[in-house]
């Protein structure tokens, strides 16, 4: 059996979703150089952090953060291009179990009851054959031993992409997409929020806004990714 997996890695080598060399034993997804090099934020550490700062005044989520810093052309936009678009689901439950790993020892994230991924509209989602979100989300529950929540919250609009568009034109294309089913299963629950990249916010808090419908919620947001440092 051992020799069958060498021969099957000779003829189809894997390798690593982020720099493309050849995968060591041992190693999975991403190698272990690009696991080291990978621009963490930090940003769960820090309550005050810059995204967090996006949303005072205008959404009251409890933490804000992102793992990574995002440039074009870097080894995080190359994961999640992967992710989104030639259907790498590995890509997403890496970036996940990264997300993870740096909530469980961040004192502003502890306490989460449920997680949930931001919803893609059902004709966005058919086309592209998944939610990245929602494998992002899976990642994190691994990790976490938290349970991922798809039921309960629903994009009813199909939007153009945000890219190129101006912090007014993302929030006019957002704001009330999002709709709200059984809000008793999240009354009182701290609730985890979770997309790929954040950027203006404007999604989040268009989600953020159908949510605190909700008696007794919290909730708290955490991406893979926002722009460079």
């Amino acid at each position: 059996m051992k020799l069958f997996k060498h021969l099957i890695n000779l003829l189809f080598p894997r390798v690593c979703a982020a720099c493309g060399n050849i995968l060591l034993e041992g190693e999975d997804t991403v190698c272990t150089t690009c696991r080291f090099l990978l621009p963490k934020t930090g940003y769960e550490l820090h309550p005050d952090n810059p995204l967090a700062q996006l949303f005072y005044g205008q959404m009251p989520f409890n933490a804000v953060m992102a793992e990574f810093f995002f440039s074009k052309t870097g080894k995080v936009q190359h994961l999640i291009h992967g992710l989104k678009y030639h259907g790498c689901r590995e890509n997403g439950v890496f970036l996940g179990q990264e997300i993870g790993k740096s909530l469980l020892n961040a004192p502003s994230f502890q306490g989460i009851d449920i997680i949930i991924p931001i919803p893609l509209h059902p004709k966005k989602e058919k086309m592209r054959g998944y939610n990245q979100s929602s494998v992002i989300a899976e990642g994190i529950s691994e990790v976490m031993n938290i349970p991922v929540e798809e039921k309960c919250l629903f994009r009813s609009v199909f939007t153009d992409t945000q890219t190129r568009k101006t912090r007014d034109q993302r929030w006019n294309n957002v704001k009330d997409i999002f709709v709200l089913k059984c809000p008793e299963r999240l009354e009182n629950k701290h609730i985890l929020l979770v997309d790929d990249v954040l950027t203006t916010g404007a999604t989040m808090m268009s989600a953020g806004k159908a949510l605190m419908q909700v008696e007794g919620i919290k909730i708290s947001v955490a991406s893979v990714a926002c722009a460079g440092n």
